[in-house]
């Protein structure tokens, strides 16, 4: 190198880390450095990409300072630490070899939605890839699902086994090229294949897809393998064929998901705003529920319960083929499985799992390494509900607002997911859904390992429920005694407020307003609707609903007439009860019995179970056939704007105890005075919603605070959320609700995670 150049040089090493790799980050990086006429380098390592730029010193400055602001819209970026460093006469830049190596968390990228760019090349018949039902580039395509090492290049990918042709290599290695190390990159010459398979007949490529869309038209049920697993997919008009994979799916009355092949489609069954056509047609192209057209809806049996739809577009060629002048208005697109079991992801299990529900099955040969749902979010005026976050989402982390030590906490029984936590990241697992059996714990286990495989972080502790019986809990504890780590066990309803308080970079101390159905109380009842006044680090309950007995305890759950039993005795009294002794219902006359002399009746101070109660009152759901029906359909029919039922607030030894029986006595007589129930079931959510408004108002005079969280499960209901913000800010209040976590059990194990680290710090 000469003198003169490098005196008019100036060098700087960037290090970027965060999610940057499979983004096209790099050939972004050598976009940048070529327009100002920089020379250097640029690598991958584990957890992010370094960067040596030299040249004029007025141009290195302007590219440390674009590098943050124009980076790839997919791509998360950590931190930016920039050095200097001596000018080593770099000729031009270049990309040279990932390096793999201890020094912080590794980043990965979600998979997201097909975008535009292959969109179009989709679509024409002169392009090399048309009709490519894997066709993808930096910017969109698989990343998390088939993911098996970092740093993340093809070898460690399930792409390993797909040899790039000549076009493909020279694209992948071209840096000026949008398929520049595109690790999924493929063609019809090199790339995965389709399979159709109904018994002996086998199709491929194209004659497959004919073959599954003309099964689809005629009515039958067709497996279809996805990026995080399988779904069975169904005309939705067709409500023989809908209820014909309910029964085979065991699902009877649970909402089902559909897929419309584009937005105006979607318009003509369902009314869709600008926030929810905004989150449809996003990168992460979730399930979003949206309010049902007034005519021309759907199968009557794909959402009998609710006012809503879950709505998605095409979110991979596959699926837009798949829909593509099918004359067909939309497809119901459910998850790939027996009800509550995990999602299948491998062809051969699929076609042995799903054997007895699916009549045909359209594969592919690209593996999946990790199941990964579909993401669900419900647009409210105050933003986006998350209530499953999975596809699309998972694994980005949540942002946390300061450094917390490495941790590992395990969530809670139901919608489990699994947190992680390493520097300001918590990274949060994909759905797990409910522990209740052996597939379940597989299947957390199983992902438990990939994160932590990719993640290369070493957890210091673990954190957990306090309930004793939790399948997660009974993973802690093993995992606390094989790894020799300490074990912190959180009550449920503090894991909800410290969650809620990190998904909004806040430290509290705030006013918590745990609402859902049942978590285990520190006293060793059930909890479920309370307001904790603290913090991570503790908590004082300061106020709890009036709890009331649960006959037959879980049983309870299943068949809400025994709420609606429990507040009608509560609030009418022995008169009440006589009257069922005298009655002909053998089994209510049981359960009086129960609770009167106290035999299987657990006493709990559940917001779930309330609204259980007032929706069987109604007539609504006397049984439950999935958990929140009942409540689902109550906030389907109720009319807003309603005026409240009196309530009663009073204090007590062990705080202030909500009180409701005035609330039901008053709707019982709207009852007997044949109210719409429409109506009725409005005033019910106008009370719940003022009950808790004055509940945090006594308690941020008393406490001097003024920063009131929500959390649990109620809080996916638009009405209360929305009316309750509202009320709380019209009363000078802070409200604030769950930003990129679920408000129900999917948050719980940040929460314990925060509480853990509060313990440790």
């Amino acid at each position: 190198m000469t003198a003169d150049r490098t005196d008019n040089r100036s060098a700087r090493r960037v290090t970027i880390e965060g999610i940057v790799q499979g983004v096209g980050f790099r050939p972004f990086v050598h976009r940048l450095a070529r327009e100002l006429g920089l020379a250097g380098s640029a690598h991958n390592f584990t957890g992010g990409v370094q960067i040596d730029i030299e040249g004029p010193p007025e141009a290195v400055e302007e590219f440390v300072r674009r590098l943050p602001d124009e980076a790839p819209p997919v791509s998360v970026i950590e931190s930016v630490r920039a050095e200097t460093i001596a000018p080593t006469d770099f000729e031009g830049f270049e990309i040279v070899a990932s390096r793999a190596q201890a020094s912080g968390p590794i980043f990965v990228s979600p998979d997201v939605s097909v975008c535009e760019d292959c969109r179009r090349e989709l679509a024409d018949p002169d392009d090399r890839r048309f009709r490519h039902p894997f066709i993808n580039c930096t910017n969109c395509g698989p990343r998390f699902t088939i993911i098996k090492g970092v740093p993340y290049d093809r070898p460690r990918t399930s792409m390993a086994d797909f040899v790039m042709c000549p076009d493909c290599r020279r694209e992948y290695e071209d840096i000026s090229d949008r398929r520049y190390h595109a690790q999924p990159v493929a063609c019809p010459r090199c790339g995965p294949t389709l399979r159709f398979v109904k018994g002996s007949e086998i199709e491929h490529g194209e004659r497959a897809l004919r073959a599954a869309r003309e099964m689809l038209l005629n009515g039958e049920i067709v497996a279809v393998k996805g990026l995080g697993g399988f779904h069975l997919a169904v005309d939705a008009d067709n409500d023989d064929a809908v209820r014909r994979l309910r029964e085979r799916k065991f699902r009877e009355a649970k909402p089902l998901a559909v897929m419309a092949p584009d937005l105006d489609t979607a318009r003509s069954f369902a009314v869709i705003d600008d926030a929810a056509a905004e989150l449809m047609a996003s990168p992460q192209s979730p399930i979003v529920l949206v309010p049902r057209a007034e005519a021309d809806l759907l199968a009557e049996s794909i959402a009998p319960d609710t006012g809503t739809y879950g709505v998605m577009l095409p979110y991979t060629p596959l699926h837009i083929l798949l829909l593509q002048n099918l004359d067909i208005r939309a497809l119901v697109m459910t998850s790939g499985n027996l009800s509550d079991e995990p999602l299948c992801i491998d062809n051969s299990e699929a076609r042995q799992r799903l054997s007895r529900i699916a009549d045909a099955f359209l594969l592919h040969d690209r593996d999946i390494f990790i199941g990964c749902d579909d993401s669900v979010v419900r647009p409210t005026a105050r933003g986006p509900i998350t209530m499953r976050r999975a596809r699309g989402y998972v694994p980005f982390p949540v942002r946390l607002g300061s450094e917390v030590v490495p941790l590992l906490a395990v969530g809670g029984h139901l919608k489990n997911t699994f947190c992680i936590t390493s520097g300001r990241n918590a990274f949060m697992s994909q759905h797990i859904g409910d522990l209740a059996d052996i597939p379940a714990l597989e299947f957390f286990e199983r992902s438990l390992a990939h994160f932590e495989s990719l993640l290369q972080v070493t957890p210091e502790g673990i954190a957990c429920d306090l309930h004793p019986d939790y399948l997660s809990t009974r993973v802690a504890e093993r995992l606390a005694a094989e790894r020799d780590l300490p074990l912190v066990r959180v009550q449920h309803h503090h894991a909800h407020l410290a969650a809620c308080l990190a998904d909004n970079h806040e430290r509290g101390p705030a006013i918590g307003l745990t609402c859902d159905g049942t978590g285990y109380g520190a006293d060793g009842t059930i909890w479920g609707c309370e307001v904790l006044v603290g913090d991570a680090s503790g908590y004082e309950r300061f106020a709890h609903l009036r709890p009331v007995p649960l006959p037959g305890g879980e049983a309870a759950i299943d068949e809400p007439w025994r709420m609606a039993l429990v507040y009608s005795m509560e609030a009418l009294g022995e008169e009440f009860a006589e009257m069922v002794r005298r009655s002909e219902h053998a089994g209510r006359k049981v359960i009086v019995d129960m609770i009167e002399r106290k035999i299987n009746c657990p006493l709990a101070s559940s917001a779930g179970r309330l609204f259980d109660a007032v929706a069987a009152l109604l007539d609504l759901h006397t049984r439950a056939d999935y958990e929140g029906q009942g409540p689902m359909h109550l906030e389907a029919i109720a009319t807003r704007g309603e005026l409240p039922y009196e309530f009663g607030i009073e204090r007590e030894d062990d705080g202030y105890v909500l009180d409701p029986l005035p609330a039901i006595r008053g709707l019982l007589a709207d009852v007997n005075a044949l109210i719409p129930r429409e109506r009725i079931a409005g005033r019910f959510h106008t009370t719940f919603v003022m009950m808790l408004a004055e509940i945090a108002s006594i308690a941020a005079r008393e406490r001097d605070l003024d920063l009131v969280a929500l959390s649990g499960g109620t809080f996916n209901n638009v009405i209360v959320v929305e009316d309750l913000m509202d009320e709380l800010q019209r009363r000078g209040l802070r409200p604030i609700m769950h930003q990129s976590l679920p408000p129900g059990d999917g948050c719980l194990a940040l929460g314990q995670a925060m509480v853990a680290h509060a313990g440790w710090r």
